[in-house]
């Protein structure tokens, strides 16, 4: 097992990859817990779960809203819960997410964890304490900044999860080495089969590598007003993907990463070789480097997304292999490009 710490302003995060769901009730406070899961996180590990109250929500993004946030609420409070309670989320992305907001918000605030059984959940969505839900269609409108007492990765989960599934966690594991560790892609290319067949010995080394490059960002910058946003990489586009197409986040973070990078090879940034090392190693993972849409209506959905200030909008590009850069994009130029780019 390796243990990786995250210090945020709301406190310490103990990130421990490669312990096990089975061993969740030697890391629980003594007091009242409650659990929160999804219906097929429930139906596939409740047997592991400790003998808790257990409140059940839906599965998928349709999920993530203002209501199935009353509904944890009214749960919470015929449980009575109190501010001594504390709170655990079994599942993946949207489970950690209602989760850690349903628990910054009751009563002002009660602590909580995380035990990721997702591989997106692993690498990305339950490391670094945003939490949030969409509103009126947007991803993640509505959040806070809060981070989990701590999150448990069991490797052994990922192995009931189908492959769309794994693919979301395969995009955001390409985005870590793509912006911080030219050395952790070429592991990733070296180990493409291993993947695939989700060895557990080579996925223990991506979660750990990956929690490890999200970690230091994290504790550079928590809130994300400078350097957090290299994390972003793939995500503008991919977002605005997401959300004009349905798609599943993995397939749109690829093809983000890949408009992303053609945009930083469009400006002199990046090679042409490099360019073409990130869309080979997508494609081997079996994720979409390329996709036909109406480039206006997600443009303007790109309009809508958090990093715009303004004429400008946040946008990360790639300075070469495991180097980002956060550069302000002028809206009117992003336009032209996207409209005009192939």
């Amino acid at each position: 097992m390796h243990e990786i710490t995250v210090d945020g302003r709301s406190g310490r995060s103990r990130i421990l990859v490669g312990e096990r769901l089975v061993r969740l009730e030697r890391y629980l406070p003594a007091g009242h817990t409650i659990l929160i899961t999804d219906e097929t996180v429930g139906r596939l590990y409740q047997s592991q779960f400790p003998d808790l109250p257990t409140i059940t929500i839906g599965c998928g993004e349709s999920h993530k809203t203002l209501d199935t946030l009353a509904a944890i609420y009214d749960r919470l409070i015929a449980l009575e819960a109190d501010r001594a309670s504390f709170i655990v989320g079994i599942g993946g992305g949207i489970v950690g997410d209602v989760t850690g907001f349903a628990a910054s918000t009751y009563m002002r605030g009660v602590p909580f964890a995380f035990v990721a059984t997702t591989l997106l959940a692993q690498v990305d969505a339950t490391v670094g304490g945003k939490n949030g839900i969409n509103f009126k269609g947007y991803k993640n409108m509505v959040g806070v900044f809060n981070q989990p007492r701590f999150v448990i990765a069991d490797i052994g989960l990922l192995h009931t999860l189908p492959p769309g599934q794994i693919a979301g966690g395969l995009a955001e594991i390409v985005k870590h080495a793509c912006i911080a560790d030219r050395d952790y892609f070429t592991f990733i290319e070296n180990h493409c089969e291993a993947i695939q067949s989700l060895n557990e010995e080579v996925l223990l080394e991506l979660v750990r590598r990956s929690v490890e490059i999200k970690a230091e960002v994290v504790n550079r910058d928590e809130r994300e007003s400078g350097e957090r946003r290299k994390l972003n990489f793939g995500h503008t586009l991919g977002h605005a993907l997401e959300k004009r197409l349905g798609i599943s986040h993995g397939q749109a973070v690829s093809v983000g990463m890949v408009l992303a990078a053609r945009l930083s090879h469009h400006k002199g940034l990046l090679s042409g070789d490099e360019l073409e090392r990130i869309i080979a190693l997508l494609a081997r993972l079996d994720l979409p480097t390329t996709l036909a849409f109406d480039r206006r209506s997600v443009f303007e959905a790109l309009k809508k997304d958090k990093k715009r200030e303004r004429d400008q909008i946040h946008f990360v590009l790639l300075q070469g292999l495991g180097k980002a850069l956060v550069a302000p994009i002028a809206i009117d130029e992003l336009e032209r490009w996207l409209l005009d780019t192939q």
